[in-house]
């Protein structure tokens, strides 16, 4: 007699796995939940159990990626004594190199909608948990008493940083370098520019990466779609 088959396990990972590959093959998403599990022979209740839908799914494949990020950077004894100028630059650094390792599919999600605001809304969810993880690492420029200054002046930081995260990821979408060697320079001008502003008188720093951009954009790094 023979064994009954043992149902295929299916987990997160699985799921965004499958999602991925269907993506990336067929450039688009699935029309349905039922057909995505049909073809991956699941339970639509096996995607349900994980996500509620597919844009729910892609707003946390941001979130896992930047989740990941950090859990990386935790194993680091070295990273717990970094400044914080260290520590972002160290987040950005592991984050996009995750982020090149899976290109195909973060292209894909980040351009699937001729909408730029529905492609931007992808990052809704890692948009939070960046704001958080600023305000753990970001010292605040002025000494304050007062509660209200002082989350003003939180907000601001957190804000600003996020403006920043996004300006590099744009970048990294455009860049054309060898390795994405461009965005790395851009990665250590960017932050060293932003705390120089922030914490001390304007340096060279901030020329240097103002020199750096209008190069770039001489070069139709920005006008690229």
């Amino acid at each position: 007699m023979a064994a009954p088959k043992k149902k295929k396990v299916i987990t997160e990972d699985v799921i965004v796995s499958a999602y991925t590959d269907f993506c990336l093959t067929n450039a688009k998403k699935p029309n349905s939940v039922y057909e995505f599990a049909k073809l991956n022979n699941m339970d639509e209740t096996d995607f349900y159990h994980y996500f509620t839908s597919f844009e729910v799914l892609e707003k946390n494949y941001f979130v896992t990626m930047f989740a990941y990020t950090l859990e990386l950077l935790e194993k680091n004894e070295a990273y717990q004594t970094y400044e914080s100028a260290d520590k972002l630059s160290a987040f950005y650094f592991t984050f996009f190199e995750m982020a090149t390792a899976n290109r195909s599919f973060v292209i894909y999600l980040l351009k699937q909608d001729k909408n730029p605001m529905k492609n931007l809304g992808k990052l809704s969810k890692l948009r939070e948990v960046y704001l958080d993880y600023a305000l753990t690492i970001l010292e605040k420029p002025i000494k304050m008493d007062q509660e209200t200054v002082v989350k003003i002046q939180d907000k601001v930081l957190q804000e600003a940083s996020w403006l920043q995260f996004l300006s590099i990821f744009n970048f990294w979408m455009h860049d054309e370098s060898s390795n994405f060697e461009k965005t790395d320079v851009f990665i250590e001008k960017s932050v060293k520019a932003s705390f120089d502003l922030a914490y001390n008188i304007p340096t060279q720093s901030i020329i240097d990466f103002g020199k750096f951009l209008w190069k770039e954009q001489m070069n139709g790094m920005f006008s690229k779609s």
